[in-house]
């Protein structure tokens, strides 16, 4: 599953089909969509192969039988015409109102429809969007300077009143969003001429930039309620024409757009909620596009495909395993730390993800301006891990020194992940039981602390430095935050306070480093790796470029051959 952030920066998530944004780092989670029995087969292989070491020639016989008998369901699929791209995505977005809609879909789609008033740069930090500039004279003021000439879809000019009224339409509840808690130290927001907007703090709050920024919240036009999530209008790239449900989004080219405009005439989100399907759209050219919802396996195939085309680099999105540290065998750091010891992370990236993800050290990935990578690391050496445990007071009794239970999802992933958990775990005497639960279900389960461990994936959500604060700080056990495993470090309750309140990144930087440190060897979290974005279109797709946080920001640039 694939999780977001509820209650800060709109843009995180942790649910997921295939591999991709969610722990939710505000509110953003990508449910597991539904696997075919298929492709549950296919992944099953992919266990067998890792364990018992099952031949390639048989995965690709299975999943080339899975095609031949799906193709005749797939007859009246007809190829794109010459001016549409058609991007497969696995649902549909829940809703296309910036200020609301919290999944990945709607996020990632509001995108191309809105600009924010500012936009992230590859170190994920903040750069110029709408607004061109901005000062802050002091820490409690924030004063913005808009692009002029630019206009809505509409015709209608972007002024300083469209941004004061997106924002106070939240924290006045004209429109009912969790988004509104991001804004919280917001006081109140002055629009003194067309293009200068400035935000009044109550207290500091070094997010607010990073809470502006893409994917953020667009702007929508001053009066704007409910209206807009029938028929979104914004300044971005991307028109609105149309949306079904379960079916599909349709968005043409802006020719007025106010910065460089798209190549793209016209993009179909076709809604695929099968990943086989997906993989037979791509094969047959009736789908342009698909990324980050198709199997290791599925991708390597399509790899050989002549008239498809594999995009692959470093992405942002962190698979983790999590532990309830009010638990009586896992409050003991010394058997959190002997579970990582007995983990083979890098045999799961090779066989499980076919080497498209890296090991992870943090919770924030390396693009970020405030990453530390120079933290305890542990690498797999059953013989430590069983030394900890000894020292822990647990002797083997007939090989098992204890029992502990994870909780997972349906995802085939997961479970097949926590598969090969299970057997690595046996040989430092841990017995791993495993209970699938139902996704919501699960994720029930989870965010009330129902739980003894727990895997997910944090998409977006970890792009910032404020993870550590939702996630680890002691001020936010659920229902306040997303401190499930109830972990509490006063130092680092302490380092996570100050640097929230600092402006000045160069002074943050250091900060949010002791924070990693100590996170390392306190181990809340296991971090496994961060999954690589993979993009997978026909030839006649052109000028793509991928970015980390694997968002659609390529559809700007892409262009069709003729």
């Amino acid at each position: 599953m694939r999780e977001r952030k509820t209650g800060l920066r709109p843009q995180a998530s942790e649910f997921s089909r295939g591999s991709p944004r969610s722990d939710v780092r505000c509110p953003t989670s990508e449910l597991q969509r539904p696997r075919s029995k298929v492709r549950r087969g296919a992944r099953f292989w992919v266990a067998q192969r890792f364990s018992a070491a099952i031949s390639s020639t048989l995965c690709r016989a299975a999943l080339a039988a899975a095609v031949a008998a799906l193709l005749p369901l797939l007859s009246c699929s007809t190829h794109p015409d010459s001016s549409t791209l058609v991007m497969l995505i696995e649902t549909s977005p829940t809703n296309l109102d910036p200020r609301v809609g919290l999944d990945a879909w709607s996020e990632r789609i509001d995108s191309l429809i809105f600009d924010d008033l500012l936009s992230r740069g590859d170190d994920l930090n903040v750069a110029p969007g709408l607004a061109e500039r901005w000062e802050i004279p002091n820490p409690l003021t924030y004063v913005f300077h808009l692009h002029p000439g630019v206009k809505f879809h509409d015709g209608r000019p972007l002024t300083s009143r469209d941004v004061k009224w997106t924002f106070d339409s939240l924290l006045q509840g004209k429109i009912r969003s969790t988004k509104a808690a991001v804004y919280r130290f917001v006081d109140r927001i002055d629009a003194p001429d067309d293009f200068t907007v400035i935000f009044h703090m109550k207290e500091q709050d070094a997010t607010l930039l990073w809470n502006l920024s893409d994917g953020a919240i667009g702007i929508v036009p001053e009066g704007s309620g409910d209206e807009i999530t029938r028929h979104p209008i914004g300044s971005g790239p991307f028109k609105f024409v149309s949306a079904e449900t379960d079916r599909e989004i349709v968005l043409e080219r802006n020719d007025a757009y106010w910065g460089e405009q798209a190549k793209l005439a016209r993009v179909r989100f076709a809604v695929v909620p099968d990943e086989t399907t997906e993989a037979l759209e791509l094969r047959k050219g009736s789908g342009d596009i698909a990324i980050n919802s198709l199997t290791p396996d599925t991708i390597l195939t399509l790899a050989r495909e002549p008239d498809l085309a594999v995009e692959r680099g470093p992405g942002t999105r962190l698979a983790y395993l999590a532990f309830n540290l009010r638990d009586p065998i896992l409050k003991d750091v010394r058997v959190r730390q002997a579970i990582a010891y007995a983990l083979d992370r890098q045999s799961m990236i090779d066989y499980l993800w076919r080497g498209q993800a890296r090991i992870a050290r943090s919770v924030l990935p390396p693009q970020s301006w405030a990453y530390n990578g120079n933290v305890s690391v542990y690498a797999h050496d059953p013989a430590k891990a069983n030394l900890l445990l000894d020292a822990a007071g647990y002797p083997p009794v007939n090989g098992v020194r204890f029992h502990i239970t994870m909780k997972t999802s349906p995802d085939a992933n997961t479970r097949l992940m926590v598969a090969v958990m299970q057997q690595q775990l046996r040989a430092a005497g841990i017995a791993l039981d495993i209970r699938t639960f139902e996704s919501a279900t699960f994720f029930s389960d989870v965010i009330h602390g129902a739980f003894q461990m727990y895997s997910l994936r944090w998409i977006g959500g970890n792009e910032d430095p404020d993870i550590f604060e939702y996630a680890f700080h002691s001020a936010k056990f659920p229902p306040n935050g997303a401190n499930r495993g109830f972990y509490s470090n006063p130092k680092v309750d302490a380092l996570i306070d100050r640097a929230r309140r600092e402006i000045d990144p160069a002074v943050r930087k250091p900060l949010y480093a002791e924070v990693q440190s100590i996170l390392a060897e306190d181990l809340p979290y296991i971090n496994f790796w961060y999954l690589d974005n993979v993009l997978v279109h026909t030839r006649r797709v052109r000028n793509l470029k991928l970015n980390s946080a694997g968002n659609y920001d390529f559809l700007r640039t892409a262009e069709l051959a003729p």
